[in-house]
């Protein structure tokens, strides 16, 4: 059984859950790139009882990516705790609960961020997941459902007491979406209480600074979500800069990256599949650099992978790689975060 706590020391930055991005291809893809611990995108408890075969495939998952979690959402403990058992069977090394999705249609059914609302509840629902596995189980959450019920204390406090591995705490509130700035002083706080493995997550977009948050905050790890979606090397830079101390010049051949990614999504054998994720991957990735607009809309006309891959090796292929500039406060990066 893998012990979660041991990998974060050897390497304690962890891929962020993102609804829609962290699939198959792209866990792969990033732990070819540096990442430590990887996480699949949120999957339906309710989705795996039904069998829905568009639910199944979002749970499996490669060897590269070992270890490797399978986030579920639900509100129901026995539905929670089947799932869990299903993805037991299927090999994954943890089992991941959201408790941070901001989502109206998440939420309104219960599950996600308006879990955290009752504490003493949540305990008894993981208390009955944890109790249906051997494997780990961990949590991700926020620091409450709004201002006035900034709770992350009793929820750390319920998860340790249910057994719960480590909590993986997002800087915002559920009220908060994911405008304003992570609150890290926050996160800090909780972890100096804290009697598991804290991880912090929020506004992470430079290796720097998740060197230094993880520094500032003591935490055992920290998460990073969007800041790899424009800079695939982020997790390699932050383990070299963790290590050494020193940030250090780093070879980034984007054209190459994208050749690996390639491989990874033309897996699945799906042409539909490798189109739409290639757009959304490279869009993300062309972030920063020259005539990264007009780019992305024309790379939108394109009808196969082939013909995006071609299209974006030629638009690469023009820069070198400190030509990009900083654009992580764009809107179309600020999405699929729990």
């Amino acid at each position: 059984m893998v012990d979660l706590k041991k990998e974060l020391l050897k390497n304690p930055f962890v891929l962020a859950p993102m609804a829609g991005i962290t699939d198959t291809a792209f866990r792969s893809f990033m732990r070819e790139m540096g990442c430590g611990v990887v996480i699949s995108e949120l999957v339906s408890a309710h989705g795996i009882e039904h069998k829905s075969l568009r639910t199944i495939e979002l749970t499996k998952f490669s060897e590269i990516q070992r270890p490797v979690g399978i986030q579920i959402f639900g509100e129901d403990a026995g539905v929670l705790s089947k799932a869990a058992q299903f993805i037991e069977a299927q090999g994954a090394d943890f089992v991941d609960i959201n408790l941070g999705c901001p989502v109206p249609k998440v939420v309104k059914k219960g599950a996600g961020s308006a879990l955290l609302r009752e504490p003493c509840t949540l305990n008894k629902i993981l208390k009955q997941v944890k109790d249906s596995i051997k494997i780990p189980l961990t949590i991700k959450i926020r620091t409450g459902w709004d201002d006035k019920s900034v709770n992350a204390h009793d929820v750390v406090k319920a998860a340790a007491d249910a057994g719960v591995s480590w909590v993986a705490i997002h800087g915002r509130t559920r009220a908060q979406g994911y405008s304003g700035r992570a609150n890290w002083e926050y996160i800090k706080e909780v972890k100096s209480k804290a009697s598991i493995p804290i991880i912090g997550n929020g506004d992470i977009t430079l290796a720097k600074t998740a060197v230094d948050k993880l520094h500032e905050s003591n935490c055992d790890g920290v998460m990073i979500g969007r800041g790899c979606l424009k800079n695939p090397w982020i997790f390699k830079q932050a383990l070299e800069l963790y290590q050494t101390g020193e940030e250090k010049k780093f070879d980034k051949d984007i054209c190459h990256a994208l050749g690996r990614l390639k491989v990874w999504v033309a897996e699945r054998g799906d042409e539909r599949y490798s189109t739409l994720q290639t757009k959304k991957f490279v869009s993300w990735f062309s972030s920063g650099y020259p005539g990264s607009q007009a780019f992305r809309s024309k790379l939108f006309s394109f009808k196969s992978a082939q013909e995006i891959y071609s299209y974006s090796m030629e638009y690469f292929s023009q820069f070198n790689i400190s030509e990009q500039i900083d654009t992580s406060h764009e809107n179309f990066l600020m999405g699929g975060h729990g």
